[in-house]
C-alpha cells in the first residue's frame, strides 16, 4: 500500500511558477510509475504529466507541454511538478497518482493510488 501526500500548492500570478512535491510513503516508490493529474469542480480529472520508475521517460499533455516538467528522486520517494509560465487555465486540484507499471501512462484508470490534491490557483 503506497501513501501520498502532496504539497506545494497555492495562489500565484499569470507567469509566474510552483513546484508540486509528491512525497510517497510504504510500498516501494521505485517499483511505480507517478503521474500527475488535475480536476476542476465538475470535470473529469485530466492528464497533466507521467514519468517512468527510473524518471528517465516523461510524457505530457499538450496543454502544459514546454512550460510542465515532472521528476523525480527514488532516494527520497518523491516526485515533483515543477510548473512555470502558468496561466489561469492552469487552475485546479492537482494529484499525484502511482500505477505499479514501470512505464508512463496518462490514463487516469491505470493508476492505483492517488493523493487527496493540492490546489493550485493562477490568477490574471
Amino acid at each position: 500500500q503506497v501513501q501520498l501526500v502532496e504539497s506545494g500548492g497555492g495562489l500565484v500570478q499569470a507567469g509566474g511558477s510552483l513546484r508540486l512535491n509528491c512525497a510517497a510513503s510504504g510500498g516501494s516508490f521505485s517499483a511505480y510509475a507517478m503521474g500527475w493529474f488535475r480536476q476542476l469542480p465538475g470535470k473529469d480529472r485530466e492528464f497533466v504529466a507521467t514519468i517512468n520508475w527510473i524518471g528517465d521517460a516523461t510524457e505530457y499533455a499538450d496543454s502544459v507541454k514546454g512550460r510542465f516538467t515532472i521528476s523525480r528522486e527514488n532516494t527520497k520517494k518523491t516526485a515533483y511538478l515543477q510548473m512555470n509560465s502558468l496561466k489561469p487555465e492552469d487552475t485546479a486540484v492537482y494529484y499525484c497518482a502511482a500505477t505499479r507499471l514501470i512505464y508512463p501512462t496518462p490514463d487516469p484508470n491505470i493508476y492505483d493510488y492517488w493523493g487527496r490534491g493540492t490546489q493550485v490557483t493562477v490568477s490574471s
